[in-house]
């Protein structure tokens, strides 16, 4: 513990022994902790013993909301290892009990300490797998906005990445400090919308037992994704509309206005203006919502990334199962960036797990682990939009000409992929590789 001064507020009247380098701050009650923790930074908060105005639980449930970079202990002599179950699932970082050495925990506070210190803004960039020319805009974007405040509203297919764009949002802006918070709306019903995200006071409702800080006090000085907010009901939007409008709320039951800044992120994978257009999404919360719009492209509109991000996947999950590397043979990789991926990067992801789990011990994913079905390849039109002209035209020009373009677009999708342009085509990778030797001959020859 040399070495580390950490400022320490403890609340309540519990005597603990505090090591003596140790920057210390006494106060008796919740309310008071919360006023000090409103405007000042502590790397420890200590609930020390019963508090006298508020439950262990409303001060975790509070304090976390209040500051949520902080690590936040208990130290109850009283507490049954049922009750520190119970207080690290409502955010308590350790527990001291009965018997239990002090030395312990205030290791773990200085451990707390230190992983806390290190700075949270990382490699952002890394979230965006794939060097495709739509990857590189929403990476200027996020470069752009980052540092403001603006609201952005990410849209975008089921599985396109939306909520990784959004974590590489905070990752690169100031707010990187705090630990983000994330609803999703689809995910609850409809009536505890509203409670999840502002929060409310005991007895609001059928089962509100105790107080409850939401979301959006819990993201105080950092960052709320809302995740597939076009499943907001109506009477919610207003109330968001108001919190956008204003930066404040209420929480359900209360009348109390409480203040706090967050930065809002929003996302969604139906179209909001449709909506709009059908009454189902009030228009001004829309625009509201739609500062910063930013666009997560289909996998198949990006299929040069498809290489990077099966590799990707494949060390991940890797790393996860504890399996030695394994490597994609260039049929596989050509198979894959053929495939259209309805269901996007997630879609891609289950395939990569399932080649991993099918390949046993072998070093080299084939093609066929992948259970891939055959994709369908759409037929030609009858008619390819080749004028004759009365005068006439050179035929093996033009179908040379054509041909040009079907091998030229081929290559463009696959990224310059040789084997995955040929697959795209139903061709040998060596026919395709002939074909353009022919057509580079004849140009020469030209």
């Amino acid at each position: 513990m040399q070495g580390h001064i950490l400022e320490v507020l403890c609340v309540g009247s519990g005597s603990i022994p505090f090591p003596p380098e140790w920057l210390v701050e006494y106060v008796e009650t919740a309310e008071e902790s919360y006023a000090r923790l409103a405007d000042s930074h502590f790397h420890v908060v200590v609930a020390a013993g019963p508090l006298p105005d508020n439950s262990i639980e409303e001060f975790l449930e509070r304090t976390r909301g209040l500051c949520t970079s902080t690590s936040v202990m208990v130290s109850d002599p009283e507490a049954t290892a049922h009750d520190a179950a119970r207080y690290i699932r409502l955010g308590a970082m350790d527990v001291a009990g009965r018997g239990d050495d002090p030395g312990a925990w205030q290791a773990f506070a200085t451990g707390a300490y230190i992983e806390n210190s290190v700075p949270q803004r990382g490699n952002w960039r890394g979230l965006l797998v794939g060097s495709s020319r739509a990857m590189g805009r929403i990476a200027e974007v996020i470069e752009r906005v980052a540092p403001r405040h603006a609201t952005v509203l990410i849209t975008g297919e089921t599985g396109t990445g939306k909520e990784l764009i959004a974590r590489a949002l905070h990752m690169a802006s100031p707010r990187a400090k705090l630990p983000w918070v994330t609803v999703n709306a689809a995910a609850l019903p409809e009536n505890l919308v509203e409670a999840e995200l502002f929060g409310h006071v005991r007895g609001a409702f059928t089962g509100a037992i105790q107080k409850r800080v939401g979301r959006f006090e819990q993201a105080h000085r950092s960052t709320l994704f809302l995740d597939e907010i076009g499943d907001l009901a109506l009477d919610t939007q207003t109330k968001l509309l108001r919190f956008l409008q204003e930066r404040e709320l209420q929480r359900v039951g209360s009348s109390e206005t409480i203040r706090v800044d967050v930065r809002l992120i929003a996302a969604t994978n139906v179209d909001l203006a449709e909506r709009v257009r059908q009454g189902r999404f009030r228009e001004d919360l829309y625009y509201r919502l739609n500062v910063v719009p930013l666009a997560a492209p289909p996998l198949r509109e990006r299929p040069e990334d498809i290489p990077a991000l099966a590799r990707h996947f494949v060390a991940k999950i890797c790393r996860q199962e504890d399996l030695a590397e394994r490597r994609l043979t260039p049929e596989s990789i050509g198979k894959l960036m053929s495939f259209p991926w309805p269901g996007n990067v997630r879609q891609l992801e289950n395939a990569v797990e399932m080649a991993v789990a099918l390949s046993g011990t072998r070093e080299w994913l084939a093609s066929a682990d992948f259970g891939l079905p055959v994709a369908p390849r759409p037929a030609c039109s009858a008619s390819l939009g080749v004028p004759v002209p009365d005068a006439g035209l050179d035929f093996e020009q033009t179908v040379g000409q054509i041909e040009r373009q079907i091998l030229e677009e081929a290559l463009r999708k696959s990224g310059g992929n040789k084997t995955a342009a040929a697959d795209m085509l139903g061709l040998k990778r060596t026919t395709l590789t002939a074909k353009l030797r022919t057509l580079a001959a004849a140009a020469g020859a030209a």
